[in-house]
């Protein structure tokens, strides 16, 4: 038997202080085909996650596999280069895991980003949208089983999962930027199939705007533990049986890869805001 979540959390943070000992302020996960953001940050040290003890590897394309730490317009970062997910066979404790070391790190808010499929109608390749709730139509939790009672509730509260603060803060950092954003449900399957054009159908009718495979299991950890948390999806594609072509990730990645210069434009504004809200 492996070390307990507290302990394999520990031994992870130890590590990454030890390369860089100042605690980040404001943690960010990157998704498909966004990973290059970190690579902006100044004063980098960029860890292998097969070097952090206990952290999950990535197997999917476009996903690096590191953890980024460096400063942002003066402020001391930690950014995920990628994410695992339940479909590459990893338990839900073992998805959060990185999500986990954020916060355990010091982080006092986390931002996830992610690559998304578009449900609603009127959505189009290259469309931002801010999280504002989510469907968990995985079938999974991490917080099944014992409750590590040191990182939070038996019972967390989701009634506000995504942080109004965050919220406004990406509302604000997108008109900074003179950018459109919408605002949405993301609804979270376990994959790696893509939806049926029929799933599609009844997520309209449940009020999902954009789909994917990641990030919801992310927010419940974090807010598990008391973590602010905010989230967007980048929509790469629209969802199966809307645009009359056949899906494929290599589309995802080269959409994330043209819209990289303008999101990363958001986001690095966005942090700066949400680093204020993460002092308060």
């Amino acid at each position: 038997m492996g070390p307990d979540l507290l302990t394999a959390l520990d031994e992870a943070r130890d590590v990454v202080r030890s390369r860089r000992g100042a605690p980040p302020s404001v943690g960010v996960v990157l998704g498909s085909g966004l990973g290059s953001f970190a690579d902006g940050l100044d004063e980098l040290v960029k860890i292998p996650y097969e070097a952090i003890p206990n952290m999950p590897r990535s197997s999917v394309a476009g996903h690096a596999g590191n953890l980024c730490l460096g400063r942002l317009a003066g402020r001391e970062i930690a950014c995920m280069q990628g994410r695992v997910h339940g479909y590459e066979g990893h338990s839900p404790s073992r998805v959060v895991f990185g999500a986990r070391l954020l916060a355990r790190l010091g982080c006092r808010c986390v931002l996830l980003t992610n690559a998304a499929g578009g449900v609603a109608e009127d959505f189009r390749p290259g469309d931002l949208m801010l999280i504002v709730d989510h469907l968990n139509l995985t079938g999974q939790n991490p917080l099944v089983g014992p409750n590590p009672d040191a990182l939070g509730p038996r019972f967390p509260d989701l009634t506000r999962a995504y942080d109004e603060r965050l919220l406004e803060a990406a509302r604000q950092a997108a008109a900074s930027e003179t950018l459109a954003i919408r605002e949405g449900v993301y609804a979270a399957m376990l994959g790696p199939s893509y939806e049926t054009p029929a799933e599609i159908r009844m997520l309209q009718k449940l009020g999902a705007h954009a789909v994917g495979m990641s990030t919801v299991l992310e927010v419940i950890a974090l807010r598990h533990m008391g973590v602010p948390v905010g989230a967007m999806s980048l929509i790469t594609n629209l969802a199966a049986g809307l645009s009359g072509t056949l899906l494929d990730h290599a589309e995802v990645q080269a959409v994330a890869s043209r819209s990289a210069v303008r999101f990363a434009g958001l986001l690095r504004r966005w942090i700066g805001l949400a680093a204020e809200v993460g002092s308060k």
